[in-house]
């Protein structure tokens, strides 16, 4: 069969970076606006920013780095504990340390703060600290002096930075660079024909996977170049991904798992942990499952064999380190880190060594999509690169691990008829600038919001797909909307969960109208049912924390609905309220504070977002 669309790759290409653009534009403008318009206090009690803080210690981190401990100075800190106060920084945030300001400081004395102190990574968010990686290697470190300092959140354009580089390389590759794998992508050929793979039953790692799933794992392993495996929710996409992992290994094939976010790559290294076989998980330890920790790189390079090359260089660095800070003089200081400089140099030399044979010896290796563009990566040989949860990714994305090492094969997991990636640029009330150097060669119609699961799909058909069809989550009644609206009515509830309802879980519970039903609808239409936004609740509210609504009544009406599951006996635990604003999880928050008082453990209640603040896109399930 030909392909249904052939899509110039220097086209393609220039599409995505001026995309990117105004994508990283959007948010810059964003963070820039909040900076700009706001004083610090403001930004404190925005939980943009983290105030009176101390350097409690610093060490030496992955790559030689120089990682801050920062604590609540006890002098002002509220809390008797030593705990930090609320604040919204998280593990990855860009974050920029420097000395604080007054609270009184004027809104310009905020944003001349951009470019003060040292920009960092947060590695870690505690109770009572916070550590950040430092990015460059400033003979002063913020705080050293002993004053107090404070942590900003900046706009994260790492990623951009990363997607922006490989695009470029592939806009600047020439044709008789394409491989074929790569033309398979872009439609100017054809896949290959799919081998038929014949798998025992004894063979089987896991012998309970229904038959959709074996189904799917024969493909994807009988596919040369690319295979798409769509995984409708509770349908076991990713323990299909761990027995096709596995059968790879049994092929004595190397492969290199992706995702785009942490969680959906710790939830891989989880499972595949205790099949005993060698996998590293790159990223940051702090912002990795505790379950995972064991696997990742940051930890391998300090206990395993091959980190023995490194940990005399790391040891005296830390001691370094350490000393700056009982150090007075000037004089001194730099004395001790010039002397770090030169450490550093050696730490790294070694420490490229015991990465170069911790991951060249992992049969597995596991990596965010950012990540999959790190340098212990570069050139890196793969069979097959895995990419679950495609569907959430950006393209650009997806290319990082694809062009930053050797891959010849790519298998695609997730739900293209699920919310794709949130874009900020695509509903920005101000229109970016168009970059100058982006030449006018851009593809019509074609949007970030449009991932490679889509397109692929879009180019070759559904002959490159294979659908998991049993799910296991959710009651036949509440599953049978989104099978016939989204997926041809093809999906089956299986038998555990098909008529499993609120009064068959393993504990006792009332018979109520709200327990022997899988499906309850409220009509909140209209009457005293209204929305209100953040922007005409409070518009300085709304600038620091992004367009939202809510709606008092619904919330109320959530609270009668979880008092009375509470009442039939159902642990407050077991219940999640889910809401796609913001803006209502505060408002549900501030009700279930005023519950405690007559709900026991009420406080364990879920509140979560789901989805995204825009609208949603016919054909989506949200």
């Amino acid at each position: 069969m030909a392909p249904r669309e052939v899509i110039s790759i220097p086209s393609f290409a220039t599409t995505q970076l001026s995309l990117l653009d105004a994508e990283l534009q959007s948010e810059m403008q964003e963070t820039s606006s909040v900076l700009t318009n706001s004083t610090p206090t403001a930004l404190f009690r925005a939980g943009l920013a983290l105030p009176n803080l101390l350097l409690v210690s610093q060490r030496t981190g992955l790559g030689g780095k120089t990682v801050l401990e920062l604590g609540p100075d006890p002098a002002v800190s509220s809390s008797a504990d030593g705990d930090l106060p609320e604040h919204g920084l998280r593990a990855g945030d860009i974050v920029r340390v420097a000395e604080q300001p007054a609270g009184s400081a004027k809104k310009r004395e905020t944003k001349a703060l951009e470019d003060a102190g040292g920009r960092g990574v947060v590695t870690r968010v505690a109770r009572n600290c916070v550590l950040v990686a430092l990015d460059g290697e400033d003979e002063d470190a913020p705080g050293a002096s002993g004053k107090r300092v404070w942590v900003v959140k900046l706009a994260n354009d790492v990623t951009y930075k990363r997607m922006n580089l490989n695009m470029m390389k592939l806009q600047k590759m020439k044709s008789e660079e394409y491989s074929s794998f790569v033309r398979v992508l872009f439609g100017l050929t054809t896949p290959s024909p799919v081998e038929e793979i014949s798998i025992p039953p004894d063979a089987w790692v896991d012998p309970s996977l229904n038959e959709s799933q074996k189904d799917a794992i024969r493909f994807a392993l009988g596919s040369r170049e690319i295979a798409l495996i769509h995984g409708p929710p509770g349908t076991g996409k990713t323990h299909t991904l761990i027995e096709l992992i596995l059968q790879m290994l049994k092929q004595n094939l190397r492969v290199l798992v992706c995702g785009p976010s942490n969680i959906s790559v710790d939830n891989i290294v989880e499972r595949l942990a205790p099949h005993k076989i060698p996998i590293v998980r790159l990223g940051h330890p702090a912002r990795l499952l505790p379950s995972v920790l064991n696997h990742s790189l940051d930890v391998l390079t300090q206990t395993s064999e091959a980190a023995a090359i490194v940990k005399d260089v790391r040891k005296e660095m830390d001691s370094k380190q350490a000393s700056i800070r009982k150090t007075k003089s000037g004089r001194e200081r730099r004395a001790v880190y010039g002397e770090l400089k030169e450490l550093r140099k050696e730490f790294r030399e070694r420490e490229k060594k015991c990465v170069g044979t911790l991951v060249g010896q992992s049969k597995v290796v596991l990596a965010t999509l950012h990540g999959g563009g790190g340098l212990q990566l570069k050139d890196e040989k793969f069979d097959v690169v895995i990419i679950d949860e495609a569907s959430q990714a950006l393209e650009a994305q997806c290319w990082v691990p694809l062009l930053w090492t050797r891959a010849e094969k790519l298998v695609l997991a997730g739900d293209h008829l699920q919310l794709p990636p949130t874009i900020k640029s695509s509903n920005s009330k101000s229109k970016p600038a168009k970059p100058k150097d982006i030449s006018e060669d851009i593809i019509p119609g074609m949007t970030l919001e449009t991932t490679l699961f889509d397109r692929l799909l879009s180019i070759h058909g559904p002959d490159i797909k294979r659908m998991l069809t049993t799910q296991y989550r959710m009651h036949e009644k509440i599953m049978r909307f989104p099978s016939d609206e989204l997926y041809e009515g093809k999906l089956v509830a299986a038998e555990a969960v098909k008529e499993r309802l609120l009064k068959d879980l393993e504990y006792s519970i009332e018979e109520t109208e709200d327990t022997i039903e899988p499906l309850i609808f409220w009509d909140t239409q209209g009457g005293e049912f209204s929305e209100k936004s953040e922007e005409e609740d409070d518009a300085a509210k709304g600038k620091l924390m992004g367009e939202s609504k809510s709606n008092e009544m619904e919330a109320v009406l959530v609270k009668k609905h979880v008092q009375s599951l509470v009442d039939a006996g159902v642990k407050p635990e077991d219940i999640a309220v889910v809401t796609p604003y913001n803006a209502q999880v505060t408002f549900i928050c501030s009700y279930t504070c005023m519950w405690i008082f007559w709900i026991k453990g009420i406080q364990h209640i879920n509140v979560a977002i789901e989805g995204r603040e825009t609208a949603q896109p016919a054909g989506r399930a949200g």
